[in-house]
């Protein structure tokens, strides 16, 4: 008999949103990210930058920077398993990501109330050089589960 969401850990829950979130994540797959660490609040997500992601001045185009960090900012705050979806984001590009590059986002949770959150998400290369740093806004539609019950 499988445990219900009441009794699993806040872990196992973001565990739980992460792995049924992935399997419908088109985007997040079919652009190589892996989500490396999840936990409620919180999400790292990695992206190898290849040539096909590269712009006419052979740097990562800026939406690719925003997907990888948007998808950070899902997997945080859809970690509690209530479907959250974003009402907004903002982002600044410090740095160029380059060809090869491993791009990380690590998303954080600043503030959760009601229904209404902000996450931060800085991005940085394999070097541990800022790439961009990015603040989500979401809103949380409150009693309906991020991922269905399995």
């Amino acid at each position: 008999m499988q445990e219900t969401m009441q009794e699993l850990t806040p872990q196992q829950v973001a565990e739980h949103v992460r792995d049924g979130m992935l399997r419908n994540d088109r985007v997040t797959r079919g652009l190589g990210m892996e989500v490396v660490e999840v936990s409620p609040g919180h999400a790292t997500v990695t992206m190898l930058v290849r040539a096909d992601m590269l712009n006419g001045h052979a740097t990562c185009h800026g939406g690719f920077i925003s997907a990888l960090a948007d998808s950070a900012f899902a997997f945080a705050c859809n970690s509690y398993d209530e479907l959250t979806v974003a009402s907004g984001f903002s982002i600044d590009f410090l740095a160029p990501g380059r060809n090869d590059d491993l791009l990380t986002a690590r998303c954080h949770e600043v503030s959760k109330a009601g229904r209404t959150g902000v996450y931060d998400t800085e991005i940085i290369n394999q070097r541990g050089e800022r790439i961009a740093v990015f603040r989500g806004r979401s809103y949380t539609m409150k009693g309906m589960p991020a991922v269905a019950q399995s």
